[in-house]
C-alpha cells in the first residue's frame, strides 16, 4: 500500500496528513497523564482499597478527563486547522502559529503535570482550590517553590520536555505531514466538526464528581485529571450551602441546632425562632492579657504526649504538663484561614472559601466583640503580607490593629483600625511565608511592652509561619538540618520556649495567659474524604495557674469559650462553640471538613455530607485511622449535622452573623 494510500485512511489522516501534529500531541498528553495517575496509584498504595473494578472504573473515568482536557487545550488549533485557507497551508504563517501555539500548550502541559507531584505530595489530591488560590498570591508561591525546589532545574527540565517533544515530532515526520499535506476544506470539516463536536459535548457534560464513586479519597482522585480539577475548583471556589447539600425547613434546622447550642451557664435571650443569641453566667471575673500563638501546621502527632518518640517539641511537651491541655481537640479544616476562621468566629467550616476570605466579612460575631466589651485592645500579629488569603482585611474587619510584614499592598476602605509594618531592621530571618519564628514573637513583646505602658488589657492573635515549607529558619539553633520537617517542627518548639522565656522577665508576664494552637495539622492525606487522624491537634492554656487535662471531644471553635468560661466572664455569645466544661455530657462533637464534604464527629459516629447531597455515616475505629460505613443511618445526628451547617452558611450569607448595634 503506498503512502498516498495510507494517508488516506482515518488513522492515516489523523497521524500522518494535515491532522498529524494535532492528535499526536493529544495522544501524548493521555499517555503523560495516564503515567501520572500510575505514579499516584503506587505512591498512595498504602492508602487505597485494592478493588480491581473500582482501580478500572478509575482509570477509564480518568482517560475522558484526559481526552477532554487534551481536547481543550487544543480546541483553539483544531479551529484554526478546520478554517485555515488551503493555500496557507506550509506557509511561513502556517509554521510560526503552529509552532507558537504548540509551544505555549507543551508549557502549559508539562507545568500542570509536573506541579502535581508536590501538590499530591503534600495534600493526597488533585488540584483543587487551594491551587486556585495560590494564582491570586504569585510572590508567596512563586518564592516558596524557588525556595523548596531546585528552580533552575526545574525549569531547565520544562524547557528539556518542550525541545524534546519538538524533536520528537520532527524526527517522526509529524510536522512535515502536518505543512505538506493541503487537504481541501471539505475533507477537513469531515474529520474535525467530530472532533469539535466531541470536544464541546465532553466540555459541557464531564463533572468532576463524576470521579466520586467510592469512600475510598485515593481511589476517587485518581480517576480525576489535574487541569480538569483545577478548572471544576475556580468555578465552585464559592458554594450555596441550600443548592448544593442536604438540608432541613429553616424552622426545624433552628430548632435542632438551638438543642445543642445551649450550655449549661447559658440562657437564650430572645424566643425569636432564629435568634442564636445566648446570655453566658460566668463567676469572679478575670481579665488578664491574652496571647493566641497559632502554630503554622503543628499536629499533634508531633508531641511527646501523643506518642511521638523523636523529642521534638520539649517545650510545648512541658506547658502540656503544666497547663490545661485539650488532648481530644479537632481542627474544622486544613489551611491556615480555616483555622483563624475558626478560633475567630468560632463557627464550624462553612462550605466554599473560608469567610476569612469572602467578600463582606467585617463586623462580624467574634471574640473581638466580646472582648470589646471587656475593654481589650486587639491586635493581629503575622509575619508575612497579610494581603496573602485576606488576613488583614478579615481581622482588619473585626477590629484588629494590624502588624505585618507590609509589602505595599493597602487594606480595603473600609477598614479603620491601624496597620503597623514590621521593619527589614527587626528581621533577622525570613523566606516566603515571613519572617522566623523567633522574630514574630520579639513583635509581640514589642506591643505586649507598649500596651502594658498605656495600662490597657491586650489580646494578641500571633500568627506563626516557621513550620511551613520550605522549613527554612536561622542557623545554628537546633541539631537538624534545613529543609525537613521535623527540623522545622523542632525550631518552631524552640523559638516558643525563647519566647515564654523571655517572657516571663516582662512586668506583665504574670497577668498575662497564652493559648496555644494549631492552625491545622501538617497533612491532610489519606485514605478517607475526610481523615479525622489529619485533624487531631493540640491546644494548651498556660499560665492561668492550673495543670490539667481536658480529654473530652472538643471541636476547635470550643477553644476560646473555654478560655473565657476559665476566665469567669459574663457575656452575650452568638457562637457555635461552647464551653467544654459546661458542656451537658453526651452533646460532646467536632466539626471537620474540607472546601467541599463537611462532618460532625460524635459519640464514636462520624456523619458526613457533600456537595451532591450525599449523606454518610461511620463508625469511627478507637485510634481514628479507619471508618466503617453504616448502613442504617442515625437520623438524629444527620439533622443535627445538617442543622449546624446549613445555619452557619445561610446566617453569613443573609448577614445574621454581623454584629448587633
Amino acid at each position: 500500500m503506498n503512502s498516498k494510500k495510507v494517508s488516506d485512511t482515518t488513522v492515516g489522516r489523523f497521524f500522518s496528513g494535515r491532522l498529524a501534529v494535532l492528535f499526536s500531541a493529544l495522544c501524548l498528553y493521555i499517555i503523560l497523564s495516564s503515567l501520572i495517575r500510575v505514579i499516584f496509584l503506587i505512591w498512595s498504595a498504602a492508602n487505597v482499597d485494592f478493588n480491581l473494578v473500582a482501580i478500572l472504573r478509575a482509570f477509564g473515568t480518568g482517560f475522558l478527563y484526559d481526552l477532554t482536557m487534551g481536547l481543550m487545550f487544543l480546541l483553539l488549533y483544531q479551529i484554526y486547522l478546520l478554517l485555515v485557507p488551503k493555500k496557507w497551508i506550509g506557509s511561513l504563517a502556517d509554521r510560526i502559529i503552529t509552532y507558537v501555539y504548540l509551544a505555549l500548550i507543551f508549557i502549559i502541559i508539562y507545568f500542570s503535570l509536573l506541579a502535581e507531584i508536590p501538590f499530591w505530595d503534600e495534600f493526597g489530591i488533585r488540584f483543587n482550590f487551594i491551587a486556585v488560590d495560590y494564582l491570586i498570591y504569585t510572590y508567596e508561591v512563586v518564592e516558596n517553590i524557588n525556595q523548596s525546589y531546585p528552580l533552575p532545574f526545574i525549569i531547565g527540565v520544562l524547557v528539556a520536555l518542550i525541545i524534546g517533544t519538538f524533536v520528537l515530532l520532527i524526527k517522526t515526520n509529524k510536522f512535515k505531514n502536518t505543512f505538506t499535506d493541503k487537504i481541501p476544506l471539505k475533507k477537513r470539516a469531515a474529520y474535525l466538526l467530530p472532533t469539535l463536536m466531541v470536544t464541546v459535548v465532553l466540555g459541557i457534560t464531564m463533572k468532576n464528581k463524576f470521579a466520586d464513586f467510592s469512600n475510598n479519597k485515593v481511589v476517587n482522585e485518581l480517576g480525576k485529571n489535574g487541569a480538569f480539577s483545577f478548572i471544576a475548583a475556580f468555578q465552585a471556589n464559592e458554594l450555596d450551602y441550600m443548592t448544593f447539600y442536604p438540608s432541613l425547613p429553616e424552622k426545624k434546622a433552628y430548632s435542632v441546632l438551638k438543642q445543642h447550642l445551649l450550655q449549661n451557664n447559658q440562657s437564650y435571650t430572645s424566643k425569636q425562632w432564629d435568634d442564636i443569641s445566648r446570655n453566658t453566667t460566668g463567676s469572679t471575673e478575670q481579665r488578664p492579657n491574652i496571647v493566641l500563638v497559632t502554630i503554622e501546621s503543628f499536629s499533634g502527632e508531633f508531641l511527646k504526649a501523643f506518642g511521638n518518640k523523636d523529642n521534638i517539641t520539649p517545650n510545648y511537651d512541658r506547658l502540656a504538663t503544666e497547663g490545661i491541655f485539650f488532648t481530644q481537640l479537632y481542627a474544622t479544616g486544613t489551611r491556615t484561614v480555616r483555622g483563624m476562621e475558626a478560633l475567630t468566629l468560632s463557627v464550624p467550616p462553612t462550605p466554599g472559601n473560608s469567610i476569612v476570605r469572602r467578600p463582606d466579612n467585617g463586623n462580624l460575631f467574634s471574640i473581638a466583640t466580646v472582648l470589646r466589651t471587656k475593654n481589650y485592645h486587639p491586635y493581629f500579629i503575622y509575619g508575612g503580607d497579610g494581603y496573602f488569603d485576606n488576613m488583614n482585611n478579615f481581622f482588619g474587619g473585626q477590629g484588629f490593629d494590624i502588624v505585618d510584614r507590609d509589602r505595599g499592598n493597602p487594606l480595603s476602605d473600609e477598614i479603620k483600625t491601624k496597620r503597623f509594618s514590621i521593619e527589614d531592621s527587626e528581621v533577622t530571618f525570613e523566606n516566603a511565608w515571613g519572617i522566623c519564628d523567633e522574630d514574630i514573637y520579639r513583635q509581640s513583646i514589642k506591643y505586649a511592652d507598649e500596651s502594658s505602658r498605656q495600662k490597657k488589657p491586650f489580646f494578641q492573635f500571633i500568627m506563626t509561619t516557621s513550620n511551613h515549607k520550605p522549613y527554612t529558619f536561622p542557623a545554628g539553633k537546633i541539631d537538624l538540618p534545613q529543609g525537613d520537617r521535623n527540623a522545622a517542627v523542632k525550631y518552631t518548639d524552640y523559638a516558643l520556649g525563647k519566647y515564654l522565656a523571655e517572657a516571663r522577665q516582662k512586668p506583665w508576664f504574670k497577668n498575662t495567659v497564652f493559648v496555644i494552637v494549631a492552625d491545622h495539622c501538617a497533612s491532610s492525606a489519606g485514605k478517607w474524604e475526610i481523615n479525622i487522624e489529619k485533624h487531631h491537634i493540640p491546644a494548651v492554656i498556660y499560665n492561668l495557674g492550673k495543670a490539667e487535662k481536658i480529654d473530652r471531644l472538643a471541636s476547635q471553635i470550643d477553644v476560646m469559650p473555654t478560655l473565657f468560661g476559665y476566665l469567669g466572664w459574663n457575656y452575650d455569645s452568638n457562637f457555635y462553640g461552647k464551653d467544654i466544661n459546661q458542656t451537658k455530657p453526651g452533646d460532646e462533637r467536632a466539626f471537620l471538613g474540607n472546601y467541599r464534604t463537611l462532618g460532625l464527629l460524635k459519640n464514636n459516629q462520624f456523619t458526613q455530607i457533600d456537595d451532591r447531597k450525599k449523606i454518610k455515616q461511620f463508625q469511627v475505629a478507637a485510634d481514628q485511622q479507619s471508618l466503617n460505613e453504616i448502613r442504617t443511618k442515625n437520623n438524629a445526628l444527620v439533622d443535627e449535622t445538617i442543622a449546624y451547617y446549613q445555619t452557619a452558611s445561610v446566617r453569613f450569607r443573609n448577614g445574621k452573623m454581623k454584629e448587633k448595634h
